[in-house]
């Protein structure tokens, strides 16, 4: 074990002693965090996501436990978070709690993860109701945003669920002018699995749907998979978009190359990605971090040459 991960192993350490005996030291991590504006210099945004292992997606290519190990997922993401570009991170409480007590949400756009109640797997999958923030949680926490799936299935009943407490979710944020990012999905049954339809008649439908919803769409953005003709597709609304990532099959390249075209589309406002840069397939985090904060950021590459 080389001296820098053995430090880190220390530190996360000392977060299982804090969460036993000092399980008040989170909320004054939370309160003494240093805020930044939620759009600053270009009015663009790179948040890094780590909310998947909530709702049991731990997965990374052929591995189905890559991001078990705990500390290694808050070291990769301690990592990202010290890279020039990056504006924030998004995460459910587990791994939040766990960021503040480290330092790392210190002046960066923090994204509180509602919904995971659908699990990867399961038969319920559809039922996607809210299991971690709230709206007002979020606030509470003195976070900057909120975060929601919704995932839309014409074929199982427990989508009427979800897009109820969508649009109440969506509704609430609003009366707290808390911005909300809302990820749409046309989703089906395949051969026993939930399947997302990326088709762009499919993302422009989830557009749709997910654009209508609650009392006030004024905090509401959405948050987009990168499929094809995306002009079509962010022609379909006007809400502020940041395109996710997705699941990190593809060429590392034709990735890059797919994200930059869809980032020069008109309502795009940046990138919010995961396993793609935490869990690379040459392993090297800072790199790939890098090179999609370039894409997001124009001035990012000479910034990240000098860091």
């Amino acid at each position: 074990m080389s001296d820098a991960s053995s430090s880190f192993a220390d530190r996360v350490a000392r977060l299982r002693d804090i969460r036993a005996a000092e399980p008040e030291a989170i909320g004054a991590a939370l309160a003494s965090r240093v805020r930044r504006p939620l759009l600053e210099g270009d009015g663009r945004l790179f948040i890094v996501a780590a909310d998947h292992t909530a709702r049991g997606a731990l997965g990374v290519r052929g591995d189905s436990l890559a991001m078990s190990d705990r500390g290694e997922l808050l070291r990769r993401l301690v990592v990202a978070l010290e890279r020039p570009g990056v504006d924030g991170v998004l995460g459910t409480p587990d791994i939040l709690e766990d960021l503040a007590l480290l330092g790392a949400l210190d002046g960066k756009v923090v994204v509180g993860s509602m919904n995971r109640g659908g699990l990867q797997g399961a038969t319920f999958e559809m039922d996607d109701r809210f299991t971690a923030y709230s709206s007002q949680g979020i606030v509470d926490a003195g976070f900057d945003f909120a975060k929601l799936l919704m995932r839309i299935n014409l074929e199982d009943a427990g989508t009427a669920t979800t897009i109820e407490a969508t649009a109440r979710a969506v509704s609430e944020s609003a009366a707290l002018h808390l911005p909300i990012m809302l990820e749409p999905f046309v989703s089906n049954w395949v051969d026993g699995r939930i399947v997302n339809d990326l088709s762009t008649q499919a993302v422009i439908k989830s557009v749709a749907i997910a654009s209508g919803l609650g009392e006030s769409t004024a905090y509401s953005w959405l948050k987009l998979p990168v499929v094809d003709d995306m002009e079509r597709v962010m022609a379909a609304t006007t809400l502020p978009t940041l395109l996710l990532g997705g699941d990190p099959a593809e060429n590392p390249d034709e990735t890059y190359a797919k994200w930059g075209a869809a980032l020069a589309q008109p309502g795009v406002r940046g990138l919010t990605v995961g396993r793609t840069l935490l869990y690379p397939s040459d392993d090297d985090v800072v790199a790939a971090v890098d090179t999609a904060a370039g894409l997001v950021h124009s001035t990012v590459p000479a910034q990240a040459q000098n860091a």
